[in-house]
């Protein structure tokens, strides 16, 4: 007989929720490496993007410039993300991507 382990978390569905596409730009100032925020983006929130452009410096060991992102996140994702950059005083802008279907 199968019991349930009642120290399981249960994990929230977010497969039936809506997802944008986005493209993000986010300026660098040197308080976060770029490939640290990337790994950030990707591995705390689930997030896949695509880098567009990117126009980084390395000054002793630290990252400046400005990267554009793909990304396609529901809201929940993207405001969680928005949060963190705010949090790490990164400035970001956001435009949502519309991509015109011909039939």
């Amino acid at each position: 007989m199968i019991t349930p382990n009642p120290t399981l978390q249960v994990l929230p569905n977010k497969l039936n929720l809506q997802k944008k596409e986005l493209i993000l730009e986010i300026e660098l100032n040197g308080k976060m490496k770029f490939e640290y925020l990337l790994n950030a983006i990707y591995s705390q929130f689930g997030i896949c993007h695509r880098v567009l452009s990117a126009n980084v410096e390395y000054i002793e060991g630290r990252s400046f410039g400005s990267v554009q992102l793909y990304i396609n996140a529901s809201s929940d994702d993207f405001r969680e993300l928005e949060l963190y950059l705010n949090k790490n005083k990164l400035l970001n802008t956001t435009v949502e991507y519309i991509c015109r279907k011909y039939s």
